[in-house]
């Protein structure tokens, strides 16, 4: 720890420090809870829960309490009685929710000894994420950037794209640079956060932690509808329908959604377009076996932004720009550009090809069953099947030559035929053993991926002025094919020992193995050099930690856990000449979890030290460097708290540093550089004040900073710092004036309230470019309820 503290801001540690000696002061409260039940909020209104993925947890202790849901990052507010299909009442982070892409052993986010954020679909609709990058905005020390060529990339403590893996559901697609898309959140009930290394879990590739998509599923109850509708000033649309509960049939349940949007960008000719249909069925045959069945239709189509092109500050003169980035670039194509800006006139250029297209298409079949042997032993098990097309038609690269004073581009064609299909199984036992009580779950899974891809690159291209140009077309197209599949078979346990009512032990192990098959084929359809060849990997990962209750709602606990990824982290990159030796990593981690004043209140507190040893980074086009070693401290810090049944507040900040070591090459050295898109500071803080009116009426307002970043390894080029903020107004309409609807709200939201200009992200593939964050937006929305 002393190492990580002397890298820490004074004000930081400050912060720390009060906040712990806030819950010292605070134990003599919790002591005084000790002596009675502990008091619950009143009764919210929120959308039907399923009762598969996010059920309530089984407590491991008879004595325990039954978990509680909760929508993340905010107190609950009043709301008139409970109907059925609610949930009781919520805690201000979210922590008595559970989350299975953390653990299977049925533990909430409290029980779990480590740090797990759960963003529920009532935040979601509630701070206007429309997807699941601005949802990980809102996450504690989360960032992300939709980057077309690789949409939906997250950094999360330190690490970013696929040292972290996206699961749909808890299942791995595969790695996130090759699968991820954007996503709408209409048909999501939660997406989960889970920090540091998790390949137990999750698998390989997990050296920074996961993501994971949770779609809403059937409800046992009356059926509940829900739909709504927005537009926003750049004529974006979204419109959703859902509708879940019990049929007609003893013991049938479903769930549908639908959801389509258009989401245009700020600069010219650029938005996406989401298509998601999802159902399942749930069908409880007798008390002892549940079988199940789902089905998903996913598609986006966009036309792609790439960013905005690095020019030199003595090239654009008057219309350079400060506070967006800073620094001096060498660009891909050799021009040494010195000092550096974004030219003013190129905010809305879109330097795309007009025929340029980025599509996707998924399948997704699930189904399964939940069988109780007896009374203290539980088989699951599902099995899935997966498919998508995606395809990349675009001009990606935008390089200032200074010998010319234009922009050189380059075309790049890639398309994507995925087939995945897998199996997981679970056994789950509950025992006493020895007096003790104890949870044991042992896991079974595998999975075939098999992927196509054609794909054509055109360094040579064209150059076009920097402002006012024909845009062009794609041109001619040369397809050459690479292939790959992967075998990946598991076996995992994980186990939960309660040694006084008080304090557990958790732990768990994975061992693994994973096959690749490469191959490649020049456009002629001849084999290349090196190709087919095949590689195994075997890595062992796990987990092993504690949970102490001090008292009732005063949590603590530490970890230490390990994960392992392919090194070069794109199956496609990987050569049959280079070291093709897993990338292996480990965390120390260790925090508090409080819940205290009548449940009104809460706050979490994690430090964490990671390090990730034979790493590979990008090193511009499709080349990569081997980075040596990656090291990540910091902490986070999160709290909410229901100060009045009118007034809600709530906040989070995250401190990281991460750092290349041993990270040689021919002709330099960045050890001891940052990683790209690697903040090491991110702060988020909210308040919400509700008028209850006839028709109550709530006010909030979301601030959010990012500190400085860079765009490559190098460390030369800043995305610096920003701050922006986004209002809300939304107001209830009691059913009394739309009879057939229980709940209406309608809403008004300003995104980037000051209109700052910054940059949101950047891509080392492309590093020529930045793409920039967008800029004020005015957004209407109405939701329903019946």
């Amino acid at each position: 720890m002393s190492r990580l503290h002397a890298g820490l801001p004074r004000s930081l540690l400050l912060a720390s420090g009060v906040l712990a000696s806030f819950a010292a002061i605070d134990i003599s409260t919790a002591f005084a809870q000790q002596a009675g039940p502990r008091e619950q909020l009143p009764p919210v209104e929120i959308a039907p829960r399923p009762d598969q993925k996010r059920k309530q947890a089984r407590p491991a202790n008879r004595d325990e309490r039954v978990a509680r849901r909760a929508p993340a990052n905010r107190a609950a507010s009043p709301a008139t009685a409970p109907k059925p299909g609610d949930q009781p009442a919520q805690t201000p982070l979210n922590t008595n929710v559970v989350a299975e892409s953390a653990s299977r052993l049925g533990l909430t986010v409290h029980e779990i000894p480590a740090t797990v954020e759960v963003i529920s679909a009532e935040t979601m609709r509630e701070q206007g994420y429309r997807t699941t990058s601005e949802v990980a905005q809102g996450a504690v020390g989360v960032t992300s950037g939709d980057n077309p060529a690789e949409p939906a990339a997250f950094s999360m403590r330190g690490f970013t794209n696929s040292q972290i893996n996206t699961l749909y559901n808890g299942i791995k697609i595969g790695p996130q640079n090759m699968t991820s898309r954007i996503m709408d959140t209409a048909n999501l009930e939660a997406v989960e956060f889970v920090k540091g290394p998790a390949s137990v879990m999750s698998g390989e590739g997990a050296s920074g932690g996961a993501v994971n998509v949770v779609t809403k599923q059937p409800h046992t109850g009356p059926i509940r509808n829900e739909a709504f509708f927005s537009y926003d000033s750049l004529n974006s649309f979204r419109s959703y329908y859902g509708s879940g509960g019990s049929t007609n049939v003893q013991g049938l349940d479903y769930r549908f959604d639908i959801s389509r949007s258009s989401l245009n960008g700020f600069a010219d000719d650029t938005g996406t377009k989401t298509l998601d249909v999802s159902g399942q069925l749930n069908y409880r045959i007798s008390d002892s076996l549940k079988v199940w069945g789902a089905i998903e239709y996913r598609e986006d189509r966009s036309k792609a932004y790439w960013g905005a092109p690095l020019v030199p500050i003595a090239f654009s003169g008057s219309h350079a720009t400060t506070g967006i980035v800073s620094g001096t670039y060498v660009a891909s194509n050799g021009s040494n550009l010195g000092p550096i800006t974004i030219d003013d006139r190129t905010f809305n250029t879109n330097y795309n090809v007009l025929d340029n297209r980025n599509v996707a298409q998924e399948v997704w079949l699930r189904g399964g069953f939940e069988l109780k042997l007896a009374p203290d032993l539980t088989l699951k098990s599902q099995a899935y099947a997966y498919g998508a097309e995606r395809s990349w038609f675009n001009n990606e690269v935008e390089a200032f030559n200074t010998t010319t004073n234009t922009v050189d581009r380059s075309r790049f064609y890639v398309a994507h035929s995925q087939r995945l299909v897998g199996n997981i199984t679970d056994l789950t036992w509950d025992a006493n053993i020895a007096g003790f009580d104890n949870r044991f779950v042992t896991t079974l899974s595998s999975s075939y991926l098999d992927f196509v891809r054609p794909g054509a690159f055109k360094p040579l291209g064209d150059s076009v002025p920097l402002v006012d140009f024909d845009r062009g077309f794609y041109g001619p197209l040369t397809i050459q094919q690479q292939t790959a599949r992967i075998d990946n078979e598991a076996l995992s346990v994980e186990d939960r020992l309660k040694l006084t009512r008080t304090f557990a032990l958790v732990g768990g192990l994975r061992v693994e193995h994973i096959g690749l098959d490469r191959n490649s084929t020049d456009p002629a359809g001849l084999v290349k050099a090196g190709f087919p060849f095949t590689k195994d990997w075997a890595p062992v990962t796990g987990r092993l930690g504690y949970t102490w209750e001090a008292v009732p709602g005063l949590t603590f606990f530490s970890q230490y856990a390990t994960g392992a990824d392919v090194s070069a982290n794109n199956i496609f990159l990987l050569l049959p000449t280079q070291p093709l030796d897993l990338t292996t990593s480990r965390t120390y981690e260790t925090g508090v979890k409080h819940l205290f004043w009548d449940s009104r209140a809460e706050w979490s507190f994690a430090a964490y030290d990671i390090q990730r040893k034979n790493v590979y980074a990008a090193a511009g086009g499709m080349a990569l460097n081997i980075a040596g070693r990656q090291e990540s401290k910091g902490v986070e810090l999160a709290a909410a708290v229901r100060v009045t049944d009118a007034l809600r507040l709530w906040g989070n900040i995250a401190y990281v540093d991460a750092r290349y070591a041993d990270y040689n090459f021919a002709g330099g050295s960045f050890s001891g550089n940052t990683p790209p898109n690697v903040p090491r500071i991110v702060a988020n803080a909210g308040a919400a004040y509700r008028f209850f009116t006839p028709w109550p009426v709530e006010l909030g307002v979301v601030g959010r900073h990012v500190g400085d970043r860079y765009n490559t390894d190098a460390n030369t080029v800043t995305m610096n710092a920003y701050t922006v903020a986004d209002v809300y107004a939304f107001v209830d309409i009691p059913k009394s004036v739309f009879a057939a609807v229980e709940q209406t709200r309608l809403t008004f939201r300003v995104r980037n309230l000051t209109d700052k200009r910054y940059a949101i992200w950047g891509d080392p593939f492309y590093p020529d470019q930045i793409l920039l964050g967008a800029p004020r937006t005015y957004e209407v929305s109405a939701a329903f309820k019946w």
